[in-house]
């Protein structure tokens, strides 16, 4: 609209303007090991910021095996979140430009990087994916290697998808893991299901099936195949920039779900905002 300024970028590296101490960015760029996490904040809160900090302390814990200073990195989160006018999508990225991969034993300090973009309304655009083979390197973290997964990506918009689904295996026992930054969800029209092998398992995630147990919405975890499928209704796929129905899987249509959408909604919004500090 014209006349509203455009929300800033602002970046931290530790605290202090990160285009400072370009030696840091540098750093980053170049050792391309750490990890992070992912956030849309509004009126500086944030859902799951617990699940976050938990995903901050659990990374930095394995990468690096020292304690993240959780109290400065909330206070970081906020100064760049009240910098960038309280509403923002927020990256924070921890690493170590101390870090030798000829003695990735050595203790080294934690850098740590905050970087708030302007806010991302929820996506709800219906997509179109295509299963592949692969599972992420070290699934259980959020860590910086991400190019398999934008590699992925870009090969299934080439073949006129919207994205890439990772599977375990080939044809139909083939076990359903996760999108390339998301993972999925199936409805049967009563269960929630959601399925499990080696993969991220996501805060928006986490905060749903809290959302939808509180609700009394049934559930289950469990392994779910490629030829399994065609038995679901519906399918969605959630991250951290909100819920979007999943119209098919290769060869398998989907409806549209209005009554999941809706359900899932509910259950996002149960989801408590925590100050960022």
């Amino acid at each position: 609209m014209a006349g509203v300024s455009p929300v800033p970028t602002v970046a931290l590296l530790n605290g202090a303007a990160a285009e400072a101490d370009p030696g840091g960015l540098r750093a980053l760029a170049q050792v391309n090991y750490g990890h992070t996490t992912a956030l849309q904040v509004r009126a500086l809160a944030a859902q799951g910021l617990d699940l976050h900090l938990a995903r901050l302390r659990q990374g930095t814990a394995e990468l690096f095996d020292a304690a993240l200073d959780e109290a400065a990195v909330r206070g970081w989160m906020a100064q760049a979140a009240r910098q960038a006018g309280g509403d923002c999508s927020m990256r924070l990225t921890v690493f170590a430009r101390d870090f030798d991969h000829r003695s990735p034993l050595r203790e080294v300090a934690l850098d740590v990087l905050v970087v708030a973009t302007a806010p991302q309304p929820p996506r709800t655009q219906a997509l179109r994916v295509t299963a592949c083979d692969f599972l992420r390197p070290v699934p259980h973290l959020k860590h910086v290697g991400a190019f398999p997964l934008f590699h992925h990506r870009r090969q299934a918009q080439l073949a006129g998808h919207d994205d890439a689904l990772f599977v375990e295996g080939s044809g139909a026992l083939a076990r359903i893991a996760e999108g390339t930054v998301w993972n999925i969800g199936f409805w049967n029209g009563r269960t929630v299901t959601w399925p499990q092998a080696p993969a991220l398992r996501g805060t928006a995630e986490r905060l749903l099936q809290a959302g939808l147990e509180a609700r009394g919405v049934a559930q289950a975890q469990r392994t779910v195949t490629v030829g399994e499928l065609p038995g679901f209704r519906a399918a969605f796929a959630c991250n951290a920039n909100g819920v979007q129905p999943i119209v098919a899987i290769d060869a398998v249509e989907y409806a549209q779900a209005p009554e999941l959408m809706q359900l899932l909604a509910d259950a996002a919004a149960l989801a408590p905002w925590e100050a960022l500090e």
